[in-house]
């Protein structure tokens, strides 16, 4: 692969981060999210255990600080609720409430009906999911 091809690629997904932001910042307003609140909402999956601040600060790649700032402002506007850990009681973990649900039930469809990728069919979607995970793929150690 040559520089250009590589920084081709690298262009192209950030163009299509850079657009799909564009295109829900309308429904993001709507539900008085930030771009920020937004990924944490959708980081926790409400089929799943309410995951701890740890695991949501790996899943959001930012540190504690951070993530305390975004899920205060989640907590007040009554979309989370931040509890003790029951296995562990000096963590704490993040629950959707029923309103969280619901506002991220909506970013989440506004999302996949705005996105860019909405034009590409189920085989070509498969291929780039394929591709993507293989880019995601941790790099051996040593590598």
């Amino acid at each position: 692969m040559t520089r250009s091809t590589l920084e081709a690629a690298v262009a192209a997904n950030h163009e299509l981060f850079m657009q799909t932001g564009d295109r829900i910042e309308a429904v993001l307003v709507e539900h008085g999210l930030t771009p920020a609140t937004a990924q944490a909402l959708w980081a926790i999956d409400p089929d799943e255990a309410p995951p701890s601040m740890k695991t949501l600060a790996g899943r959001l790649y930012c540190n504690a600080p951070n993530l305390s700032f975004v899920m205060n402002q989640l907590t007040d506007r009554g979309l989370v609720e931040r509890s003790a850990d029951p296995a562990d009681r000096r963590s704490r973990v993040v629950a959707l409430t029923d309103d969280g649900r619901r506002v991220r039930a909506a970013v989440i469809e506004a999302t996949l009906a705005l996105t860019p990728f909405a034009r590409l069919g189920d085989d070509e979607l498969r291929q780039l999911v394929d591709l993507l995970g293989k880019a995601l793929d941790p790099a051996p150690e040593g590598a």
